[in-house]
């Protein structure tokens, strides 16, 4: 957020030199003022000074703490009690009413307030603070009266609002934030009803509160009959876009005309709706869905104000879902083009073979995380993991170049592994798309019943070889430089027996890296766990070494794939 700027207005740098009045928008009924980060006055508009009966330059340059905030009896707050400096600590948007500025003439302003973090100029950070005068001590609300939001509690909901729902790509998290936001603040029932990506209609959420504390009614949520086209009913209507509208139990007192009428037929029956407001949930380019807030409990009746502030709610709601609806796709799309790219185990005589592919568990984006097992013409077994840097379709996209030129090497030459990724190498400099990347690269040899693996590392993460015994090892011997460096040094194989019923373990860095811990920390956790679950049958080991592994701060993909030898005689150990 920019400091406020209207364009006829030069922009001038944050700080005490700051014309008072020259940033702020001139509003009527409300007060407002900028802080820095340190809470100093930066700027302030006419009806603050109007209200503060303080000029711009008694204000501009001061801590607006030590000079404004004050309690009911005129004193100095601590700043730990202060709510208001809890809100501009806090970093997030917060109100309140029923506090007290100190006018320039000694007496007390009562107030209701907004704070909200924003950016001034460069890349200072501050806050806005909007204000106006609050109710005087005799102004209560008559028992039985509902309350009504004053101007500014709207404003400060409907910034919530935006800022909660616009936090998440998640569809379901969107939601359960929409809910929170409105129970019990709004209503004392919330419904979600959205339109799927094939036209289904699902009624998402059913939610009332105890004691302030939201409670999802299960039983009333599920799928619910197609929107009916010809239906004047006010759920009907909203689902195809038309206008809010008001709805108590007279509205579905009469014959239904569709399946969504019978259904809120029993939802206004179940939650005991008095009044309700229905609002449709627009996104960019199709309505997602339907709003519903009912009265139960509390007294009287949703009028056309809050039906005005349902609109502004629900338009905020369907931004944010259109806008996890998108990243679902994309996403669904990068990680399907990846999972299809992963190859299905082949079937090789006494050797038994398993592989995971894990998504990131928090990032938006796929990455070039890939690994690769097939037959060569010889009769042995080319085995391949790597990953190409980036997170994104690009590096997915590259992961497929270098995964098809390696096959297509490894089969028409006859060669060492290391001669193999030197002509990747090459290939990966100067033809695809790919940036640099790291690959181990083996063939699995068998010599009567002696089973062992050739192999090369470009800046890969070690192997990790584990008995039958329990001891383990990373093939660390050797460990050249990356794919895509531009390097030609040449590069080293490595013979490694592998003894009966021994497990071998490849992975990618998501399995170890934490931004928390050292890699070696990360090593030793892989290394512990996997000596624990070597005798487990291998698609067990598997799953519980993604499990109890993999750091929970990880932010990256994971693929593992791990083989088992058989035992001396021939005979397969656990599968």
């Amino acid at each position: 957020m920019s400091a406020w700027s209207p364009d006829h207005t030069e922009r001038r740098p944050p700080g005490p030199a700051v014309r008072s009045t020259a940033g702020l928008p001139d509003l009527v009924h409300a007060g407002m003022y900028a802080v820095d980060g340190n809470g100093l006055v930066v700027a302030v508009n006419p009806r603050a000074e109007e209200l503060l009966r303080r000029p711009a330059d008694g204000l501009v340059g001061r801590d607006a703490h030590e000079l404004l905030h004050r309690d009911q009896l005129g004193h100095t707050m601590p700043r730990a009690t202060c709510t208001m400096m809890q809100a501009f600590l806090s970093g997030r948007t917060g109100g309140g009413d029923r506090e007290w500025f100190l006018r320039g003439d000694g007496t007390l302003l009562p107030v209701t307030w907004l704070v909200t973090p924003c950016r001034l100029d460069g890349a200072a950070t501050g806050a806005v603070v909007l204000f106006h005068e609050g109710a005087p001590e005799s102004d209560v609300v008559p028992d039985g009266e509902p309350a009504t939001l004053s101007q500014l509690d709207r404003l400060a909901l409907l910034a919530e609002t935006t800022t909660r729902l616009s936090s998440t790509l998640d569809a379901e998290e969107a939601v359960a934030r929409l809910v929170r936001l409105v129970v019990p603040r709004l209503a004392d029932w919330a419904v979600v009803d959205l339109i799927t990506e094939s036209d289904d209609v699902w009624r998402s959420t059913v939610a009332t509160h105890r004691d302030g504390v939201v409670v999802r009614r299960e039983e009333l949520e599920g799928p619910l009959p197609p929107v009916h086209e010809e239906s004047l009913m006010p759920l009907s209507r909203a689902l195809r876009g038309a206008a809010s509208t008001l709805a108590g139990p007279e509205t579905y007192q009469g014959p239904a005309d569709s399946g969504i009428t019978v259904a809120q037929q029993r939802l206004f029956k179940e939650a005991g709706l008095r009044s309700a407001a229905i609002a449709p949930i627009r996104g960019p380019r199709a309505v997602l869905g339907a709003l519903t807030l009912g009265l139960s409990e509390r007294p009287g009746t949703f009028t056309d104000a809050e039906l005005s502030l349902l609109d502004d709610i629900a338009r905020r709601a369907g931004l944010a879902l259109e806008n996890a609806r998108l990243y679902q796709r994309q996403r669904h799309i990068a990680e399907t083009m990846q999972r299809h790219l992963l190859p299905q185990m082949p079937e090789v005589p006494g050797l038994r073979m398993a592989a995971r592919y894990e998504s990131a568990s928090k990032s938006s984006q796929v990455g070039g995380d890939w690994y690769d097992v097939f037959t060569l013409s010889d009769g042995s077994t080319a085995v391949a993991i790597g990953d190409v840097v980036g997170h994104n379709i690009d590096a997915a996209a590259g992961m497929a170049q270098v995964r098809n030129m390696l096959r297509a090497y490894a089969w028409a030459l006859e060669e060492p592994p290391s001669l193999i990724v030197e002509r990747l190498d090459r290939a990966v400099v100067n033809v695809t798309e790919a940036s640099m990347a790291t690959l181990i690269f083996c063939r699995v040899e068998r010599d009567d019943d002696a089973w062992a693996l050739r192999w090369t590392n470009a800046g890969h993460p070690p192997p990790l070889l584990i008995t039958h015994d329990g001891r383990s090892r990373f093939l660390d011997e050797e460990h050249d430089h990356l794919l895509g460096t531009g390097l030609t040094r040449a590069r080293t194989d490595t013979l490694t027996p592998l003894p009966p019923k021994s497990t071998l373990v490849l992975y990618t860095d998501g399995l170890i890296e934490s931004p928390g811990h050292t890699l070696d920390r990360g090593l030793a956790r892989l290394r512990q766990h996997a000596a624990a679950l070597v005798h487990r049958p291998l698609h067990v080991f598997c799953d519980l070494l993604l499990e109890r592994a993999r750091p929970v701060d990880n932010d990256d993909d994971v693929a593992l794939l791990v083989f088992r030898t058989p035992a001396e005689d021939g005979e397969a150990g656990d599968r």
